[in-house]
């Protein structure tokens, strides 16, 4: 399954691989305490919330690190 920006935190974060992208550029979001509210969001979605930290510098070695999985 390939996965983007838009695919839901929940799809990220219960594949290996994709959740070791994800907590390499935002570490501690895997185990954050507001995961389970945001786990049908993107991370698109939720870098548009700035108490998130999630920059478009971040967001873009995300996605290019995604594209890089099976």
């Amino acid at each position: 399954m390939p996965f983007t920006l838009s695919s839901p935190i929940r799809n990220l974060i219960h594949d290996e691989e994709a959740r070791a992208i994800v907590e390499k550029h935002l570490p501690g979001a895997s185990k954050h305490p507001d995961l389970p509210m945001a786990m049908h969001m993107s991370l698109r979605e939720i870098s548009y919330y700035p108490e998130s930290g999630i920059t478009p510098t971040k967001l873009k070695a995300i996605e290019e690190e995604l594209k890089q999985l099976g």
